[in-house]
């Protein structure tokens, strides 16, 4: 006869005991109770959720605590998490949502603020495992990690092992080579509390070599004793301390990196490559290209973040200088940041509901927004205006929009194209790709006397771009080809082409121990257009570079201006300055003052950003313009006087006479008072109101005459305390006249005390 019943509750007592659960035990339980069968007399799924509950409670008792995987991925979805209502999604790792859902609304449980792998909890550790979670999924004092360290054990109603979620905990610590670590965002409400949140996911790549496999893992569990079986009903109870398990796959994940994927290994970028498709665009240059052949060539290339187009225009570049390229895969972390996945874009555009196509990606990268996800419907106007992007100044213009690390799908277009949109419905096709990959950073290292160095650079990321920041790059190209002829440079000098802002980051946080090697830098951004040069300068405003720099544009371009850190323009020279950092970066460009309307510029971040928009000659100017800046550090000393008091000029021909230049004698004799191996010629000429340059050859004919010395030819001494003997005038045969205090003014004066009127 057969039975309308496949095991009882007491069945279900008896087996949780067999598999290793105590009174007083943690337990987290996984549940496909359908896999069991019939539970004896009851038939209602509430009763069945609850005699299963009472089960559990009834082996581990009072001071046990359970938990349960109450996962609903909301920001995986875009949705906004609410931690007491939003529902719980089943999975192959627990099918039966419905016992989720009733242990979540029990009374007294607590759930996870996780807004993609929330957990709910019902016990005395339930606060301790569940509240204050660093936003992260998994990890380093996660859910999991807390479970392993309060010595919980996993059970397995009617699942196996190898849906156990608990083993991806580990596959994060272990750094498996198909799962990286991807940022979500969006909103948690918890009460009445609605806050912006980051929360981070330790993701598979999406080849099929990565798919979830534990099936392996589950045999050497087994076979090891560490897991423990017990049949019940038509199904199987699995039991394994989280400590046992950790530590079991750990090991195993050592000896084979990809024992918990389909596989098999491989690369995983090269794995992605073959996923997405390779691009069709290429770009080559001429040795040695001029300024216009970089600019053709490599300005329409959709140079996204982390894509292809980046990357096809770094190797060309690469052909110019001798670059190292260095990459970091998706998902490391670079101090607080994460780097990103490749963008891929394959077709993108907007058509009426009577097929006519308004706009494509293939008229123009700009059209659709940068790393927007993917999308194929048909949307109401209201719901298209939304996502559809305009430039805010010119009307023809389509806007470049990027949306990097917040989660959405995008269009651009012109405002006059948007404004005539008038149909009901539209249908959008954004046919997108994310993948894993490495973020790319090119530099350029030009050796000096001293590995002290200054670092240049600039941002190669924006597509369809000329001005920001093409030009920044084809500068530094220029200016790093010419320092890489000087053979007696002081500093060792270093050019960076980066991926805006997480670029900076990714160099900085893997070389810790250059950074109190980096004197300053400067960033070179939006150097082709028809304005003054602007120089930003540094956090700190007054360091030597800050001065060198300032003097120099001062001597060279009447017309530049300066302007405090973060009130010219903002880009990667706040990743130097930041906290923590403090490495003095400047930048420099031509863009228009805060104050202006059109700041930076008009065609900032639009279509009309193009080579039309850029002059060659203002590239070369600006190329010219950060040499002198390097010429003008490079010369910066500190000279120690070996005279005291105020020096006897007429005896070596430094005389200026009051009488006829009273203002070049001031300046003189303001310039002397300050030699006293204290400041540096920057600082003595930032004072005195005069030119490096004048101060320069001031200091350089104290030097031939004997008066001073540089600090750094006599190491850290500051003074030189011995006295200067009278000696002969090396421009003649005899002694200045002391009696009538002639002498003659220094020669080429155009360069020295003439200057200092």
């Amino acid at each position: 006869m057969t039975s309308d019943w496949d095991y009882t509750q007491a069945d279900l007592i008896a087996e949780l005991g067999e598999v290793g659960l105590r009174d007083g035990d943690t337990v987290f339980v996984h549940a496909s109770l359908d896999e069991l069968g019939r539970l004896k007399e009851l038939s209602d799924s509430a009763e069945i959720y609850k005699a299963v509950y009472d089960g559990l409670r009834s082996i581990v008792g009072d001071q046990g605590t359970i938990l349960v995987p109450t996962y609903t991925f909301s920001f995986c979805k875009r949705e906004v998490f609410d931690v007491q209502t939003t529902p719980t999604d089943g999975g192959p790792w627990s099918t039966s949502t419905g016992f989720l859902e009733y242990f979540r609304k029990r009374p007294g449980v607590i759930r996870s603020a996780d807004p993609i792998h929330t957990v709910a909890g019902l016990g005395p550790k339930s606060e301790q495992l569940l509240n204050d979670l660093p936003n992260t999924c998994f990890g380093v004092d996660s859910v999991h990690d807390r479970l392993a360290k309060a010595g919980a054990k996993i059970c397995m109603l009617g699942v196996g092992l190898d849906e156990a979620t608990f083993r991806h905990h580990v596959e994060e610590i272990a750094q498996v080579p198909f799962r990286f670590k991807k940022l979500f965002t969006g909103y948690v409400r918890d009460g009445e509390s609605l806050r912006k949140a980051g929360w981070v996911y330790n993701v598979r790549i999406m080849s099929d070599n990565g798919f979830p496999d534990g099936t392996r893992l589950e045999r050497k569990a087994i076979e090891a004793g560490a897991c423990r079986v017990a049949r019940l009903g038509l199904g199987e109870i699995k039991a394994i301390g989280c400590k046992e398990f950790f530590d079991l796959t750990l090991g195993e994940l050592t000896h084979d990196h990809w024992s918990t994927a389909r596989g098999p290994a491989g690369d995983p970028v090269e794995l992605e490559k073959r996923r997405v498709g390779i691009p069709a665009f290429t770009a080559t240059l001429p040795v040695n290209a001029t300024e216009a052949e970089m600019m053709d060539e490599l300005w329409s290339l959709p140079r996204d973040l982390v894509s292809d187009g980046y990357d096809v225009a770094l190797e060309a570049l690469a052909t110019q200088l001798p670059m190292t390229i260095h990459e970091y895969p998706t998902g490391t972390e670079c101090w607080s940041w994460i780097v990103p996945e490749k963008w891929t874009c394959r077709e993108a555009y907007l058509e009426t509901m009577d097929g006519k196509r308004l706009f494509s990606y293939a008229d123009n990268p700009l059209h659709v927004v940068s790393y927007s996800l993917p999308f194929d419907g048909v949307v109401s106007r209201e719901l298209l205006l939304r996502h559809l992007y305009v430039h805010p100044r010119i009307a023809e213009a389509v806007p470049f929009i990027f949306k990097y690390y917040e989660r959405d799908w995008g269009l651009c277009c012109s405002k006059t194209l948007r404004d005539s949109l008038r149909d009901d419905k539209y249908r959008v096709v954004i046919d997108t790709d994310f993948s894993y990959s490495t973020l790319k950073v090119g530099e350029v290292v030009i050796p000096g006397q001293t590995d002290e160095c200054i670092v240049l650079c600039s941002h190669l990321c924006h597509p369809h771009q000329a001005n920001d920041d093409l030009t920044g790059v084809i500068v530094g190209v220029k200016v790093a080809q010419e320092l890489l002829k000087r053979k007696t440079l002081r500093y060792t000098y270093r050019y960076l082409i980066v991926p805006e802002t997480i670029g900076s980051i990714a160099y900085l946080s893997h070389n810790p121990a250059l950074v109190p090697r980096i004197k300053g830098g400067m960033f070179l951004e939006m150097l082709g257009l028809d304005y003054p040069h602007a120089l930003q300068l540094s956090f700190q405003a007054n360091t030597e570079l800050d001065l060198c720099f300032a003097l120099a544009m001062k001597q060279r371009n009447h017309h530049g201006w300066t302007g405090p850190f973060r009130t010219v323009i903002g880009n990667d020279e706040r990743q130097f300055n930041g906290p923590g950092v403090r490495i003095p970066f400047l930048s420099l460009s031509r863009v228009l003052p805060p104050s202006s309307p059109d700041w930076p510029y008009r065609e900032y971040h639009s279509s009309f950003d193009n080579p039309s928009l850029v002059s060659i000659k203002h590239l070369g100017d600006s190329r010219e313009m950060l040499l002198a800046m390097i010429d003008t550090l490079e010369s910066n000393k500190v000279p120690v006087n070996k005279f005291k008091g105020e020096p006897f000029c007429s005896r070596y021909g430094l005389h200026v006479d009051w009488y006829s230049n009273p203002e070049g004698h001031n300046s003189l004799f303001n310039i002397l008072d300050r030699v006293d191996g204290t400041r540096s010629l920057a600082e003595i000429a930032t004072e005195c109101g005069v030119s490096f340059e004048a101060v320069k050859s001031t200091i350089d004919e104290l030097e031939r005459c004997g008066l001073v010395e540089f600090a750094d030819k006599q190491g850290p001494s500051a003074r030189i305390e011995h006295p200067v003997a009278p000696r002969r005038d090396p421009r003649s045969n005899s002694l200045a006249d002391p009696a009538t205090n002639s002498g003659r003014c220094l020669p080429n004066s155009d360069a020295s005390l003439d200057n200092l009127r």
